[in-house]
C-alpha cells in the first residue's frame, strides 16, 4: 500500500514538473512586446506642427520630449479674413502603450511604438513671440495681436499611433485636464494667476526617422 501511494505520488510530481517545464518554456518562446528604445519625428496637424524624441523607459513605457507650434485659429460670417496664431510649445509625456503584448499576439505590427497609449501630457507655453497674419479685421477694424502669457498645462490623454510604411505615422486622441497662466504685468497693472480646464485634441501625421 505504501509502495502503491509513493508510485502514484512520483507519477503525479514527474507530470507537474514536465507540465510546468513546458509553461516556461512557452512563455521563453512567446514574443516579448516592447517600444522602440528611441524614436524621434516631425509631425503636423490642423492644431500645429512638432519635433519629437521618444525614448525607452520600461518594455511599455515610453518618456516623449516636445517642441513646437501650436496654433489657434478664428473663422465665421463675421470675420473678413481667416485668422491665425502660432505660438510656442515645450513638453514632456511619459506615455503607457498598454496593448502591446495583445498586439503581438494577433499577429499585428507594433513597430514605431504603434499601440494604444495612456499619457500625462504636461506641457509649457512660454510668451517668447506670437506668429499671425498682420491683417486680421473684424466688422472692417483692425484686430490688436493676441496676448499671450506664460502658462503650464497637465492633461491626461487617451490615444493611439499607427505606422504606416517604414517611416509614416499617424496619432489621434483626445484628453482632458488643468491649465494655469502664470501671473503677468501689462500697461502698468499686475494681473494674477489663473487657472481653468484644457483639452488635449490630439490629431497628427508625420514621419519619424
Amino acid at each position: 500500500m505504501h509502495k502503491s501511494y509513493m508510485k502514484k505520488l512520483l507519477l503525479v510530481s514527474a507530470l507537474l514538473s514536465s507540465l510546468f517545464t513546458y509553461n516556461a518554456k512557452a512563455q521563453e518562446n512567446k514574443p516579448q512586446a516592447s517600444v522602440v528604445k528611441s524614436v524621434s519625428g516631425l509631425q503636423i496637424g490642423p492644431l500645429g506642427a512638432w519635433a519629437y524624441h521618444e525614448f525607452k523607459l520600461t518594455d511599455a513605457i515610453a518618456l516623449r520630449a516636445e517642441a513646437g507650434l501650436n496654433a489657434g485659429f478664428w473663422f465665421g460670417s463675421q470675420y473678413d479674413d481667416l485668422g491665425y496664431v502660432f505660438t510656442p510649445v515645450i513638453a514632456a509625456e511619459p506615455r503607457w502603450y498598454y496593448n502591446l503584448n495583445k498586439r503581438v499576439q494577433k499577429g499585428r505590427d507594433i513597430k514605431g511604438n504603434s499601440g494604444n497609449f495612456i499619457s500625462l501630457k504636461v506641457s509649457y507655453r512660454p510668451d517668447w513671440f506670437v506668429l499671425n497674419n498682420d491683417d486680421l479685421k473684424w466688422n472692417g477694424m483692425s484686430m490688436a495681436e493676441p496676448e499671450i502669457h506664460d502658462a503650464i498645462a497637465i492633461v491626461p490623454t487617451w490615444g493611439i499611433r499607427r505606422t504606416l510604411g517604414k517611416h509614416f505615422d499617424y496619432e489621434a486622441g483626445f484628453g482632458l485636464g488643468y491649465a494655469y497662466t502664470f501671473k503677468y504685468k501689462q500697461n502698468g497693472y499686475t494681473y494674477k494667476g489663473d487657472g481653468s480646464l484644457s483639452a488635449n485634441l490630439h490629431l497628427r501625421i508625420g514621419y519619424h526617422f
